[in-house]
């Protein structure tokens, strides 16, 4: 009869091994559902880049307006962009008219180099650097008139001569061999490469780009004034609901 015994025992250890195999098998494969499960609804979560807020310094960047405005807006842009042109004469302006001038915002700039980085857009960048810090209000003039003699992209035109030759057709009140020397020595290349860092990590993938109060303004049938304003509005009046509630 042992032998009987021995075989129903064989037979019953070797049942409670599948027996456990199948239960850390269901564990295991109930554990890796609820992985991917957790995975799927974090990426679900997550605030889309729009809804992200950037930081950016804005005591050290050119600006329009009270700078205790509730909204700052910021653009992105490049001196040889054929649409940061159109910006800075079309959109600007009537952003000044609307918001700035009416104390609801400030605007400032930073740089983001998209046509020539390693050429003219660099060098303007440079320019334009060295100019804000001489002067704040200049640099807007020459914001304008580098926009407004702005040449054709596929072409090298913003050499450092013809740089500091503009600014003095715009009559800039400042330090024009400090221009050259600033140009020249890459005084604020540190600055100017600050700002496409700061771009980057923001998702800034072209130019103009705006963000208000540190949000990137996204509009779903692209850059146009109507959609532009409305989203500075709507941020007024959240600062403006904000401020009631303290």
């Amino acid at each position: 009869m042992k032998p009987k015994k021995n075989a129903n025992a064989i037979a019953m250890r070797k049942a409670e091994r599948e027996l456990q195999r199948k239960r850390v098998q269901k564990i295991m494969w109930i554990s890796g559902a609820a992985i991917v499960i957790i995975i799927i609804l974090a990426l679900a979560l997550r605030p889309s880049s729009n809804d992200e807020v950037a930081s950016f310094p804005y005591d050290q960047l050119p600006v329009v307006g009270n700078v205790d405005a509730p909204v700052k807006i910021v653009e992105f842009g490049d001196y040889k962009c054929p649409s940061c042109q159109y910006f800075s004469q079309q959109f600007k302006p009537q952003l000044i008219k609307d918001f700035v001038d009416t104390g609801l915002a400030s605007f400032h700039y930073m740089n983001y180099l998209v046509i020539s980085p390693d050429g003219d857009s660099n060098t303007a960048a440079l320019a334009a650097q060295s100019v804000y810090h001489q002067n704040n209000e200049e640099f807007w003039k020459y914001y304008h008139a580098l926009y407004d003699n702005q040449q054709d992209e596929s072409t090298e035109w913003a050499t450092p001569e013809y740089l500091v030759e503009l600014a003095r057709q715009a009559n800039l009140n400042i330090d024009y061999d400090k221009l050259t020397e600033d140009i020249a020595n890459k005084t604020y290349q540190d600055e100017v490469d600050e700002h496409i860092r700061l771009a980057g990590s923001n998702n800034v993938r072209s130019t103009p780009t705006v963000f208000i109060n540190g949000k990137q303004f996204d509009a779903p049938s692209g850059m146009n004034y109507e959609d532009l304003a409305k989203a500075i509005k709507d941020e007024v009046a959240l600062q403006n609901a904000g401020q009631e509630e303290k």
